[in-house]
């Protein structure tokens, strides 16, 4: 299959992508390494990641999406998937499931280093790897192009939003729980400023002044659509982190600063729409972590009564099960 694209693809990106060492690098499909996570080869890796990769059971389809989940601080990439509903989803929709990996050798503590102007650029770092990894899962599996979708928590939703402003021509949509708004920090002070208190020293042009510095120099297409996760008790991500978050891609997008829908689907539950690009939920009483509508026995997966997973696919436009 991976000739079969390779030699439908316009002879100039086969040679750019031999040169960054996607062709070569890139393993054919096995059916046996279906509904397991396993290590990847990809291209050249300036920002020194690992790639995980989860292959649906049965092949996926030609033309399907592609999926990119990056896990917080400290956490395993695999096992976050499996306890957030990630491979389930990815089991459902037939879609490969990129697991990017931080290590310790960039951050010691795991996290991905969202708040470095050199690792969040387009083409820079730890972004550009993770770029790498989506162009060589999209031509192993032949993922559409206009279908690629990334989510994140914490340290890898603050990564997941740089990489929709710095990639806005690849991803279609993304989503970011317990995260931070793309160009609040500088270097590891002033992220943890950041995170214990957000401040509001911007409005939302100023904030999205800050995304377009990671972007493509005088970017003026479309943007991803985003969808905001925010436990209201949360006491490692100052929620009003969120709220910074939302007026960022609200002005990128061009919508009106009012929320056209603000409803509430159950007490301490809260769920805010700007036109169809932007959602934001806050769940009260909810600290640091991922949503699911079960317990979980995973760090930072958090039993808060709604599947978060499911909800992202459904604003994301993918279809149900």
């Amino acid at each position: 299959m991976l000739k079969t694209l390779l030699a439908h693809l316009p002879v100039p990106l086969r040679r750019a992508l031999d040169a960054a060492g996607l062709v070569r690098d890139l393993a054919p499909a096995d059916d046996r390494r279906a509904g397991r996570v396993v290590e990847a080869a990809f291209g050249a890796n300036p920002g020194g990641l690992v790639m995980k990769l989860y292959v649906p059971a049965g092949l996926p389809r030609p033309g399907g999406p592609l999926l990119v989940l990056l896990h917080g601080c400290g956490q395993d990439a695999a096992s976050f998937a499996t306890a957030a509903g990630w491979t389930a989803l990815a089991d459902r929709l037939g879609a490969p499931l990129v697991l990017p990996e931080q290590a310790t050798r960039n951050n010691a503590g795991r996290c991905f280093n969202w708040f470095d102007q050199a690792n969040i650029v387009r083409d820079g770092g730890e972004a550009a790897s993770i770029r790498q990894m989506v162009e060589a899962a999209m031509i192993r599996f032949g993922c559409g192009r206009r279908s690629v979708f990334v989510a994140g928590l914490s340290a890898g939703g603050a990564m997941a939003a740089a990489l929709l402003a710095a990639y806005p021509d690849i991803f279609a949509a993304g989503a970011v729980v317990a995260g931070m708004p793309v160009g609040c920090a500088s270097d590891v002070a002033s992220a943890m400023s950041r995170m214990a208190r957000a401040g509001d020293d911007l409005d939302g042009p100023g904030w999205a002044a800050r995304a377009r510095t990671v972007a493509p120099a005088g970017y003026d297409g479309r943007w991803p659509r985003i969808s905001i996760w925010q436990g209201g008790a949360d006491r490692v991500v100052d929620p009003a982190n969120a709220a910074n978050l939302e007026a960022q891609w609200v002005a990128l997008h061009g919508l009106a600063d009012a929320p056209r829908l603000d409803v509430s689907p159950r007490p301490g539950l809260r769920r805010r729409l700007w036109g169809d690009a932007v959602e934001a939920w806050t769940i009260d009483g909810m600290a640091h972590g991922f949503p699911v509508a079960h317990a979980a026995a995973e760090p930072f997966v958090l039993e808060a009564g709604i599947d978060a997973t499911a909800e992202i696919a459904r604003f994301w436009g993918l279809p149900p099960g």
